[in-house]
């Protein structure tokens, strides 16, 4: 009898390490081991709210090797039937002060003046487009037809906590983040190291030129690029930097006075003018295709950025992770 038991309780032990290692090894296709380990966390020699240095320890954990593309989201949204925030009406009730006319399926969209503007005013560039989502990143007349391999953008916190869910995976905390940007060099600026393009070489898309008005695409792209466009970090990862910002899970909690910056694009998801609801803020990490030497120079990995959960813009997406504990 008791010989029984214990074949049976072995049998059974077996069976669930054998599934859940089955489910481990499907969850981590496609993504790299980032080493656990103590870390220098952020800056002193750039924007406030990356001060003070600390040290930071995360455990071990898979990571995407790139970013969420629009191919991989259609997937989950033909099998889920998702919409996102953006394809949906703001509900009244969560934003009274708002005029009904705003209150319409949008999203936040990068809008290039054509000449050179006040800096001190981010509607020179961010507007509210109705009919912008996913699927059209610039609004109506716009597609991801031919952008497959590009990262999906305009996801809500909703929806890329709605995909993670769907994926078996978790967004990651904003320590585990930058400890996967830097690929093992700790306390450099950039995730390849002290220079911004070594050997005149550009690593990440951001925007060259004069921003807002002007990008030169001297990277080889204006816009979003195809993921894995350039060189992975030292852990095998593709466009940390630049590219889209991507969501953590945490909480925003500033290290210092944050500065107003091109990449944020509203205090609420409604009117931008107003003051608005209390919007809850996530931190977004790794800077985009709209960084800028003249004004954003947030394409390193100690950068980060308050970020409203409800609103969804052009150049955010999402990276997830898988913990083995």
């Amino acid at each position: 009898m008791t010989s029984d038991l214990t074949s049976d309780l072995t049998s059974d032990l077996t069976r669930d390490m054998t599934r859940d290692m089955t489910a481990t090894v499907a969850a981590t296709e496609d993504m790299v081991w980032v080493p656990g380990g103590t870390f220098a966390m952020g800056s002193a020699d750039h924007y406030p709210e990356e001060a003070p240095v600390h040290d930071a320890t995360v455990a071990g954990f898979w990571m995407d090797r790139h970013t969420v593309t629009n191919r991989e989201f259609a997937r989950f949204v033909k099998e889920t039937g998702h919409v996102t925030v953006a394809e949906r009406a703001p509900d009244p009730a969560d934003y009274p002060d708002a005029e009904p006319d705003k209150l319409l399926p949008s999203s936040v969209v990068f809008r290039a003046p054509d000449r050179p503007v006040d800096l001190g005013d981010i509607h020179n560039w961010w507007t509210y487009v109705p009919g912008a989502h996913w699927r059209r990143p610039q609004g109506p007349g716009s597609s991801v037809r031919r952008l497959a391999g590009h990262p999906v953008v305009h996801l809500a916190w909703e929806d890329a906590s709605a995909y993670a869910a769907w994926a078996g995976k978790s967004i990651p905390t904003e320590a585990e983040w930058e400890r996967a940007a830097r690929g093992g060099l700790d306390g450099e600026p950039y995730a390849w190291g002290a220079e911004l393009t070594p050997g005149g070489r550009w690593l990440a898309n951001t925007w060259q030129g004069r921003f807002p008005y002007r990008d030169t695409g001297e990277d080889g792209h204006v816009g979003t690029a195809p993921v894995g466009s350039y060189p992975p970090n030292g852990y095998g990862l593709y466009d940390m930097i630049g590219n889209v910002w991507e969501w953590t899970s945490d909480w925003y909690g500033a290290h210092g006075a944050a500065q107003e910056s091109c990449c944020s694009a509203a205090r609420s998801s409604v009117d931008t003018e107003a003051p608005g609801p209390a919007v809850p803020r996530k931190v977004l990490k790794g800077g985009s295709f709209l960084c800028a030497p003249n004004y954003c120079r947030r394409y390193r990995p100690a950068a980060r950025m308050a970020h409203a959960v409800d609103t969804a813009t052009c150049h955010l997406g999402l990276r997830l992770v898988v913990r083995v504990s």
